[in-house]
């Protein structure tokens, strides 16, 4: 062995051993007649000493050894004059008595401490550098430990986990696959797995009944700081089970991986309906750690002469509270936010309730002090309280209303990261309307079943049935989703009917799974959580790039690598595929 100890376990109690440490040099500090080396492994680090008086030689060779050299010392441990009390190594040092160069070291492209001068492009081309760094250690260590709380839960819970292949069929529904093409079957291609949803499903026919999997998906989606083109799903299903038994198990799971990893008891979650997340929140992902709830103004704000209203489908508000105060300036930029292109509001209504009980708004042309007092006392506002009111189209409006509630909620310091407000969002609606191609698409996916009581509504009003789905989010964030799936095969076949395939279509995409059915499939559902997203919630971000080892930037790249990259002619041919043209 090239170590007896880490560097990062020594104490008091070893002191007059002797030992033996290897790692990287983080830093030296040469005061004449002493040299001070400070020594890293991923455990922590350990202050080496080296003493002209004693050893010349050895300290002059100390003197010689750059940052990042990886070296392996043997020395005896002494206690430390000067403690440092931010290392958990800092009551002791070692007295060196013998040195090995293992490997030299190129100078770093950037200092690796916590507080990098590093650049993002650069830390991403030397990430096995940044991950030297204490930051990405500590985040890879908290992903490890979320992992270690998921599989003991499931374990202890008879799930058995199961893989699913990588390589796998193409379906149109869904995001963009990753395909690989075929050699050996030309002209035809692999898809990489978005999800594992239909092998899991086979392996409750299969009669195994709790499965679960630490699963790589990957999707060809445009990127954002929760979403990489490859991620990491917890993957459930299990059989003979109904809607609350999912909830509950997973629930379960929640509460116990806050417990060990956070030390944070959560309470029972609430549940809210896809309606009234969307009425309340505009959102069905709601962050709930703060009030400030949607209220509908149609029947106190219109017929008044304010054409803007007048003409809203839907005209909505909200109450920042204590924020009366906000000056003209101010109440630009909010009007600026809800301009953005991304938000799309036409303009913003403000109402300030004053302390002396009168109100203040940018449309006092049109409305009394009484009409505005009616809008208050619907809205719950009070003095001092600054009323917010977005109009349009319902869709349109709601969610820029949620845009502008939660700007409000990080303005007002309401979203505060220590706290965690987790609630299941339930009763989706089943299918969604593409206006553009005149069809339904599945919300979620064709696998999921319709709620019971809705089923009569199937052929005369699809748009209203709710599906048998849930999700869980947790402060905004939506950490997962499923639902209890269909499982008897007319039914399956209807559901594809909806979705405007055809009888040709569905048997060439998804004929193993309706002949599958043919052979006792159990009533069965599942979840799938983002392992990636929890993780990064855990550690305070919205970024999950942070938590992956080796994620890829914002075009989708791996700049490390240089992936993806061309591939030579040889091997386009190989996989009977065009060949690029080449210049003479």
């Amino acid at each position: 062995m090239l170590r007896t100890h880490t560097c990062g376990e020594l104490n008091i109690s070893n002191i007059s051993q002797e030992v033996k440490l290897s790692g990287w040099i983080q830093k030296s500090r040469d005061l004449g007649g002493m040299t001070f080396i400070d020594l890293r492994d991923r455990y922590g680090i350990t202050q080496l000493v080296f003493n002209m008086e004693t050893d010349s030689k050895l300290c002059d060779q100390a003197r010689k050894l750059g940052r990042e050299f990886v070296i392996s010392v043997k020395g005896i441990v002494t206690e430390r004059e000067s403690k440092n009390k931010k290392l958990i190594t800092g009551d002791i040092e070692i007295i060196v008595s013998d040195i090995e160069i293992l490997n030299s070291s190129k100078t770093p492209p950037f200092t690796i401490e916590d507080n990098t001068d590093g650049g993002e492009e650069i830390r991403m081309k030397y990430r096995y550098l940044d991950l030297r760094r204490n930051p990405l250690k500590e985040n890879l260590l908290l992903r490890n430990k979320v992992g270690f709380a998921v599989r003991s839960y499931l374990n202890d819970q008879d799930f058995m986990e199961v893989e699913t292949p990588y390589l796998i069929k193409s379906t149109p529904e869904g995001a963009r696959d990753f395909v690989v093409p075929s050699r050996m079957n030309p002209g035809t291609f692999y898809a990489l797995p978005q999800s594992p949803q239909t092998f899991k499903q086979l392996l409750m026919i299969s009669g195994y009944d709790r499965y679960y999997q630490m699963v790589k998906c990957f999707r060809d989606e445009d990127l954002r700081a929760d979403r990489q083109p490859e991620f990491t799903q917890i993957d459930c299903e299990m059989a003979f089970v109904e809607q609350e038994d999912i909830l509950s198990t997973f629930e379960g799971m929640t509460k116990q991986i806050f417990d060990k990893v956070k030390d944070i008891k959560l309470e029972d979650f609430p549940r809210m309906p896809y309606s009234d997340a969307m009425k309340y929140y505009g959102s069905d992902k709601p962050d709930i750690r703060f009030d400030m709830k949607f209220v509908e103004l149609n029947d106190v704000a219109q017929n008044k002469g304010f054409n803007v209203f007048d003409s809203a489908e839907l005209v909505v508000g909200i109450c920042a509270p204590g924020s009366a105060s906000y000056t003209r300036k101010q109440l630009d930029k909010l009007t600026d936010f809800v301009r953005k292109p991304q938000i799309g509001a036409k303009g913003l209504v403000y109402v300030k309730c004053n302390e002396d009980g009168s109100f203040k708004s940018s449309v006092d042309k049109f409305y009394s002090q009484d009409d505005l007092k009616a809008w208050a006392d619907k809205m719950g506002a009070k003095a001092g309280d600054l009323m917010l009111v977005l109009s349009g189209d319902i869709d349109h409006t709601r969610s820029a209303l949620s845009s502008l509630r939660l700007e409000m909620g990080e303005r007002l310091g309401l979203r505060d990261r220590s706290v965690y407000a987790p609630l299941w969002v339930v009763d989706f609606p089943l299918l969604e309307w593409d206006a553009d191609n005149s069809r339904w698409h599945a919300m979620h996916h064709p696998f999921t079943a319709p709620k019971p009581e809705d089923m009569h509504l199937l052929d005369s009003k699809p748009g209203e049935v709710r599906a048998n789905a849930y999700d869980l989010v947790i402060n905004g964030v939506e950490i997962g989703g499923g639902s209890i799936r269909i499982f008897d095969r007319d039914m399956q076949a209807r559901m594809f009917e909806l979705l405007g395939f055809s009888d040709e279509d569905a048997k060439e995409q998804f004929g193993f799974l309706m002949n599958a059915f043919e052979y006792g499939a159990p009533p069965h559902g599942g979840i799938a959580l983002g392992f990636d997203r929890l993780v990064a919630m855990f550690g305070g971000t919205d970024s999950i790039r942070d938590y992956i080892a080796f994620p890829k930037n914002n075009s989708g790249q791996d700049v490390m690598i240089s992936s993806p990259s061309t591939i030579s002619n040889a091997q386009l041919e190989e996989l009977n595929l065009e060949v690029t043209a080449t210049e003479d």
